[in-house]
């Protein structure tokens, strides 16, 4: 019998249904009392098991192979917590044309959360560029934002974060940090495991956001703040947000280009640079922005979906480039990566929750 296999021509990834589903769901039924203590718990248990994939997943050869490229992962580093948040301070100007404070805020946050891991893998593994590089990258951008990401969120967004605090911090460290380095330890024992299973393992990934969001938007529903957005200030949002990314897209292309990379390069730095995580950066909302998570990850979510969407056709364009050798999945550090077809990454990139 054959595995069904979402239509190629449909313009809509399947996760993205999921996730618009999930937050009908919480819409409809959200949950309430006890039931949202219960889905608290889990959610903050899903992400910490998440992590600790994410650990046991990345060998230390690949990690210590990715460090020798240091100029791509400061690059990375640089658009990431730096380029990112200095368009995200100039949209302060767009308040209240354009965006409600609230929503900026949202906005801001979503500048400051860390890139992608497995959706930058199969994005530069469609492209046929610098895999490990992506792999490294991503996942060094992960580590540092559990103590970048808190720390500008507390100089750019201060009170309004929630009243960061450094207990705020060792919650972030003790949920995301702490569950990646036990990964790494026990990588030895059960890395084999978790390569051999990891299309079971990786609804784990898919699932855990999943939760993460219910949870989120059903406390938005029962503190009733869905009514401060409008469709005019939602449209007024994805506007901005498109221009974000489009702006990000350049300057990480054309960038990379200035600074002599190499194309296998470019396309890493463009994927791994231009992308923020809903896996790290809903769990750190949730500590920050307290009862108002939901609607500070309202952009991050909006912005996640565009970015998958967008990336997946400069990715197949990419594919076809003159100077790229060989089908996808057999470019430079091909044997890391998993998805081996234009349509096995797709339907990978769709999750874009190994990152987020």
């Amino acid at each position: 019998m054959k595995r069904l296999r979402w239509p190629t021509w449909m313009p809509i990834d399947p996760y993205i249904l999921l996730l618009l589903g999930t937050v009908g769901l919480a819409a409809l039924l959200p949950a309430r009392g006890t039931g949202a203590d219960v889905a608290s718990g889990a959610s903050t248990a899903a992400i910490a098991f998440l992590f600790f994939l994410y650990g046991a997943r990345l060998s230390t050869r690949e990690a210590m192979e990715g460090v020798k490229h240091w100029r791509l992962h400061v690059t990375v580093l640089a658009c990431t917590f730096l380029i990112f948040p200095l368009l995200g301070m100039a949209a302060r100007g767009l308040v209240p044309v354009l965006l409600t404070q609230p929503l900026y805020q949202g906005l801001l946050f979503l500048t400051l959360v860390p890139s992608t891991i497995q959706s930058s893998i199969a994005f530069t593994s469609m492209a046929r560029g610098n895999v490990p590089a992506a792999i490294c990258a991503g996942s060094f951008s992960s580590l540092v934002g559990i103590v970048i990401t808190p720390l500008l969120a507390a100089a750019l967004l201060g009170s309004s974060a929630g009243g960061f605090s450094a207990d705020s911090l060792v919650q972030i460290v003790l949920q995301l940090l702490v569950p990646f380095v036990a990964g790494q330890l026990l990588r030895r024992w059960i890395g084999g495991f978790v390569t051999r299973h990891k299309k079971v393992l990786g609804l784990v990934d898919r699932g855990s956001i999943l939760l993460v969001v219910y949870t989120a938007f059903s406390e938005g529903m029962v503190q009733g703040i869905w009514h401060q957005v409008s469709p005019m200030r939602l449209a007024g949002l994805l506007v901005v947000e498109a221009v974000l990314l489009a702006v990000m897209l350049a300057l990480t292309w054309y960038g990379a280009k200035a600074l002599r990379f190499g194309r296998e390069d470019r396309i890493a730095i463009q994927f791994a640079g231009s992308k923020k995580s809903l896996a790290s950066g809903l769990p750190m909302a949730s500590v920050l922005f307290g009862a108002h998570a939901s609607l500070a990850v309202l952009p991050l979510m909006l912005f996640h979906q565009m970015q998958l969407m967008v990336c997946a056709v400069i990715a197949k364009r990419r594919s076809h480039d003159p100077g790229a050798e060989g089908p996808p999945g057999e470019g430079p550090g091909a044997e890391v990566t998993s998805p081996a077809s234009a349509s096995d990454s797709r339907t990978s990139v769709g999750t874009g929750t190994r990152s987020g």
